[in-house]
């Protein structure tokens, strides 16, 4: 954890994002690590943990995380939960939580709150067009004899 929380606080010193830092360990060996890249990448999706599991998947030469233990400094956004789930190390521990991280201006909480809403009642408005034509794509998955489940 110390080095998730070293990471974090030298991304914020080198001006590279947020004060969020990440490492993946594997058998007692850093596979991945990260920090927030977001404003010196102009990334919205760079943040620590994604940056974390993009390195240590390509350690791994997988997309999943098996067996793989992540330290964050901060309990993860909805996104980053997202990709961690996807991922699916064996287990996640976190430094500072959601609460600490809005008292500073980062607050997720509105995005929880998207989530349960109607697509379109959201905020940025969701419509779904196209879904004939959309469908052929996962008939092509459906069809598909060598496919890689995930």
């Amino acid at each position: 954890m110390g080095q998730a929380i070293d990471m974090a606080i030298q991304g914020v010193l080198s001006n590279e994002g947020g004060p969020f830092g990440c490492i993946i360990v594997k058998d007692g060996q850093i596979i991945g690590k990260g920090n927030n890249k977001v404003t010196s990448t102009n990334d919205p999706t760079a943040h620590a943990e994604v940056m974390a599991i993009r390195e240590a998947c390509k350690t791994l030469n997988s997309f999943q995380l098996d067996d793989c233990i992540l330290y964050t400094s901060c309990e993860p956004c909805p996104m980053c939960l997202g990709a961690i789930y996807w991922a699916r190390p064996k287990k996640v521990y976190y430094g500072c939580n959601k609460t600490d991280a809005a008292k500073i201006g980062f607050d997720d909480n509105f995005i929880y709150k998207e989530l349960d809403l109607e697509p379109g009642k959201r905020t940025i408005p969701f419509e779904q067009i196209n879904k004939d034509a959309a469908m052929k794509a996962f008939q092509a998955w459906e069809d598909k004899e060598d496919k890689i489940e995930y």
